[in-house]
Protein backbone atom coordinates (compact mmCIF):
# COMPACT_ATOMS: atom_id res chain seq x y z
CA UNK A 1 0.00 0.00 0.00
CA UNK A 2 1.44 3.33 -1.28
CA UNK A 3 0.58 7.30 -1.43
CA UNK A 4 2.70 9.46 -3.02
CA UNK A 5 2.20 13.11 -3.32
CA UNK A 6 3.80 15.88 -5.64
CA UNK A 7 3.25 19.13 -6.77
CA UNK A 8 4.31 21.47 -4.02
CA UNK A 9 6.82 23.78 -3.97
CA UNK A 10 7.43 27.63 -3.41
CA UNK A 11 4.77 29.88 -4.14
CA UNK A 12 4.33 33.60 -3.85
CA UNK A 13 1.16 34.60 -2.12
CA UNK A 14 -1.91 34.65 -4.08
CA UNK A 15 -0.15 31.97 -6.39
CA UNK A 16 -1.35 28.34 -7.26
CA UNK A 17 -0.81 24.96 -6.93
CA UNK A 18 -1.93 21.59 -8.02
CA UNK A 19 -1.20 18.33 -6.08
CA UNK A 20 -1.07 15.17 -7.09
CA UNK A 21 -1.34 12.13 -4.72
CA UNK A 22 -0.82 8.58 -6.52
CA UNK A 23 -2.15 5.16 -5.31
CA UNK A 24 -1.16 1.55 -5.27
CA UNK A 25 -1.55 -1.47 -3.78
CA UNK A 26 -5.24 -0.80 -3.17
CA UNK A 27 -8.27 -0.61 -4.62
CA UNK A 28 -8.36 3.70 -4.67
CA UNK A 29 -11.87 3.81 -5.48
CA UNK A 30 -13.60 2.25 -3.06
CA UNK A 31 -13.80 4.82 -0.12
CA UNK A 32 -14.07 8.24 0.55
CA UNK A 33 -10.06 9.99 -0.02
CA UNK A 34 -8.84 12.79 2.17
CA UNK A 35 -5.87 15.52 2.19
CA UNK A 36 -4.66 17.06 5.07
CA UNK A 37 -1.90 19.31 6.28
CA UNK A 38 0.62 19.70 8.74
CA UNK A 39 1.77 23.42 9.43
CA UNK A 40 5.44 24.25 11.50
CA UNK A 41 4.49 23.44 14.82
CA UNK A 42 1.23 22.49 14.46
CA UNK A 43 -0.79 19.66 14.46
CA UNK A 44 -1.84 17.37 11.08
CA UNK A 45 -5.27 18.91 9.94
CA UNK A 46 -7.78 17.44 7.65
CA UNK A 47 -8.74 20.10 4.88
CA UNK A 48 -10.59 18.00 2.31
CA UNK A 49 -12.09 14.69 1.70
CA UNK A 50 -14.18 13.30 -1.52
CA UNK A 51 -16.57 10.93 -1.43
CA UNK A 52 -16.02 7.75 -4.25
CA UNK A 53 -17.27 9.14 -7.64
CA UNK A 54 -16.42 12.80 -6.80
CA UNK A 55 -19.83 14.22 -6.11
CA UNK A 56 -19.51 14.88 -2.99
CA UNK A 57 -16.40 16.85 -0.82
CA UNK A 58 -16.17 18.24 2.14
CA UNK A 59 -13.56 21.85 3.04
CA UNK A 60 -12.15 23.04 6.00
CA UNK A 61 -13.28 26.76 6.93
CA UNK A 62 -9.56 27.63 6.14
CA UNK A 63 -9.58 26.50 2.61
CA UNK A 64 -13.27 26.32 1.47
CA UNK A 65 -13.71 29.00 -1.71
CA UNK A 66 -9.95 27.80 -2.00
CA UNK A 67 -8.92 24.81 -3.03
CA UNK A 68 -10.82 22.15 -5.24
CA UNK A 69 -10.50 18.30 -4.20
CA UNK A 70 -10.64 15.57 -7.40
CA UNK A 71 -10.44 12.61 -7.91
CA UNK A 72 -9.63 10.46 -11.39
CA UNK A 73 -10.00 6.61 -10.12
CA UNK A 74 -9.06 5.42 -13.39
CA UNK A 75 -5.52 6.66 -12.90
CA UNK A 76 -5.96 5.92 -9.43
CA UNK A 77 -4.73 9.31 -8.54
CA UNK A 78 -6.14 12.26 -5.86
CA UNK A 79 -5.80 15.95 -6.76
CA UNK A 80 -6.04 19.11 -4.49
CA UNK A 81 -6.25 22.27 -6.97
CA UNK A 82 -5.08 25.25 -4.04
CA UNK A 83 -5.59 29.04 -5.33
CA UNK A 84 -5.25 32.16 -3.55
CA UNK A 85 -2.52 30.90 -1.23
CA UNK A 86 -1.63 32.52 1.55
CA UNK A 87 1.57 32.20 4.02
CA UNK A 88 -0.45 30.39 6.38
CA UNK A 89 -1.33 27.58 3.67
CA UNK A 90 2.84 26.79 4.15
CA UNK A 91 2.57 23.32 5.75
CA UNK A 92 3.59 19.44 4.38
CA UNK A 93 0.64 18.24 2.73
CA UNK A 94 -0.11 14.63 2.84
CA UNK A 95 -2.95 12.34 1.00
CA UNK A 96 -4.56 9.59 2.92
CA UNK A 97 -6.91 6.87 3.15
CA UNK A 98 -9.00 7.20 6.03
CA UNK A 99 -10.15 10.86 7.70
CA UNK A 100 -7.03 10.62 10.87
CA UNK A 101 -4.62 10.48 8.37
CA UNK A 102 -2.70 7.40 9.66
CA UNK A 103 -2.61 5.85 6.31
CA UNK A 104 -0.87 9.11 5.43
CA UNK A 105 2.19 8.44 2.79
CA UNK A 106 5.10 10.70 2.13
CA UNK A 107 4.32 14.50 1.98
CA UNK A 108 4.78 17.02 -0.21
CA UNK A 109 5.73 20.45 1.27
CA UNK A 110 3.90 23.52 0.24
CA UNK A 111 5.79 26.96 0.97
CA UNK A 112 4.21 30.18 0.82
CA UNK A 113 6.06 33.05 0.79
CA UNK A 114 7.42 36.38 -0.88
Amino acid sequence: VQLQASGGGLVQPGGSLRLSCTASGFTFSRRWRYWLHQAPGKGLERISAINTDGGTTYYADSVKGRFTISRDNAKNTLYLQMNSLKPEDTALYYCARDPGGSSRGQGTLVTVSS
